[in-house]
């Protein structure tokens, strides 16, 4: 992904994509000289095919987490339509009180396969 790093605001919603997972992640800045951005994530949803149903993703809530420091152009903007059905969702949910480990580890995972397939 390629991306200026002029064109994301602050509190913008932005999305990183590998395989079937999607991190969304709020923009708190980015630093244009060190071509490096500063991302609050908000949510990782993995889409699994189930032969039942069509798509059945999972959300997990990463809002208690830590900050990302990383590349902006691992990131795009967040389409409108694919991104407030599932923030309506994140709403309706209790902010969580401490870190889901489940959540964390995925995040990690996550991270670790979207860096090593950018850096290739």
């Amino acid at each position: 992904m390629t991306n200026s790093l002029c064109d994301f605001q602050p509190r913008q919603i932005v999305c990183t994509t590998h395989q079937a997972t999607h991190l969304y992640a709020e923009v708190i800045q980015v630093v244009e000289s060190r071509q490096i951005g500063w991302f609050r994530p908000l949510l990782l949803v993995e889409f699994f095919d189930d032969e039942q149903l069509s798509i059945s993703p999972t959300l997990l809530d990463l809002r208690s987490g830590a900050d990302l420091l990383c590349p902006p152009s691992l990131f795009r903007p967040a389409i409108d339509t694919e991104v407030i059905p599932l923030l309506m969702q994140l709403s309706a949910w209790e902010p969580p009180l401490e870190h889901d480990p489940v959540a964390f580890k995925r995040l990690h995972q996550f991270i670790q396969q979207a860096l090593l397939l950018d850096e290739k």
